[in-house]
């Protein structure tokens, strides 16, 4: 009797748990995902990230950081390949891989290049909010 007592409260800190950890929701960047977002006026961020920089993976490592911060709730933050994602990169003036793009719909909001910090991080993508 007395683990069961135990696991409903435990049910539920895991319930609280899971839905915080996905308050930043990263995904694969897709043309379709970042049309939709746009489309509706949500709040959404396209990463230029290249597997072989080291700023790439600090920032990755930020972001997968900041996927549990409820601040953060309700942005999308999609992962474009920087070396095959050329016309996307010309769309949005970017030059180099590292590059964070905010847009709250189809506004822009912040543009943050080489930025590892995760609070400054977390600054630019709340302009989208």
């Amino acid at each position: 009797m007395h683990a069961r007592k135990l696991m409903i409260p435990v049910f539920v800190l895991l319930l609280a748990i899971s839905g915080l950890a996905r308050a930043l929701d990263i995904q694969p960047y897709t043309a379709n995902a970042l049309q939709q977002a746009q489309a509706s006026g949500k709040p959404v961020a396209v990463h230029f990230h290249a597997d072989w920089c080291p700023t790439c993976k600090a920032q990755e490592k930020a972001f997968n950081g900041l996927r549990g911060d409820p601040q953060l709730k309700g942005i999308t933050l999609l992962v474009a390949n920087y070396d095959t994602e050329r016309e996307l990169k010309k769309a949005m003036n970017v030059r180099s891989q590292s590059v964070v793009v905010v847009f709250r719909g189809s506004k822009e909001t912040a543009r943050i290049g080489g930025e590892t910090k995760p609070e400054k991080i977390k600054a630019a993508l709340v302009t989208a909010l």
